[in-house]
């Protein structure tokens, strides 16, 4: 098996699906080989479902091992019987895998969450939760990917900005890109304290910086 795969024959895999170091999220019709690639590099369960009927589940979801955050009144089917407590973030901020860069002991959201989201958030996570920016860009979710262990970040990012996440993560933070030369690493890779894997287009340079920033 490589590190490196599709889903729905796309290479956007943080688009379509979500991790956590216990459990993956990924869109009702995932094949069974994929299901079991991403089983045993991040060495988690893996649950299929849809998001009020969408299959972007990455970047309307996420979550750490404390529960998968998700757009108010959402219908998750599949989740019922996998124990992943579901969080329902108030907001017109719906697509929370976007706009939400959060591990187990951290967040960084996007500047224009409400307060109420905020709370709600860092309740639900238990994590202090902070808002702001990675390369000017407020999705912050799909800018960047965290783990417990290292962060991978736009290439763009500026000093201020990488300030900032230093002092929030208190993480080692590095730059690359995903999937020959995106700078939304988030978009492309699914990754714990465990593994990750890449989207499929993802170069033999870009996966050594992955390993590298998330400290394999």
């Amino acid at each position: 098996m490589t590190r490196t795969l599709n889903i729905y024959n796309n290479p956007v895999i943080g688009v379509f699906s979500t991790c956590t170091e216990n459990v993956a999220i990924v869109p009702s019709g995932t094949t069974g080989d994929i299901i079991q690639s991403i089983k045993e590099y991040l060495k988690v369960d893996v649950f299929s479902t849809l998001i009020n009927g969408s299959v972007v589940i990455g970047s309307l979801s996420c979550g750490n091992s404390s529960g998968l955050l998700v757009p108010q009144h959402s219908s998750l089917p599949g989740l019922i019987d996998s124990d992943v407590p579901i969080i329902e973030v108030p907001g017109n901020l719906t697509a929370m895998g976007n706009n939400v860069l959060v591990n187990d002991s951290a967040a960084l959201v996007n500047p224009e969450m409400t307060d109420e989201a905020i709370n709600v958030i860092s309740k639900a996570l238990n994590v202090d939760v902070h808002r702001g920016t990675i390369a000017g860009i407020k999705t912050v979710g799909m800018a960047a990917v965290v783990t417990n262990k290292g962060l991978l970040a736009h290439p763009r990012i500026n000093q201020h900005e990488l300030a900032q996440l230093e002092d929030i993560f208190d993480l080692p933070i590095e730059v690359g890109t995903v999937n020959y030369g995106s700078k939304l690493v988030g978009s492309g890779i699914l990754a714990n304290s465990k593994g990750y894997v890449a989207g499929s287009e993802t170069t033999g340079h870009e996966l050594g910086r992955i390993e590298d920033a998330l400290m394999y």
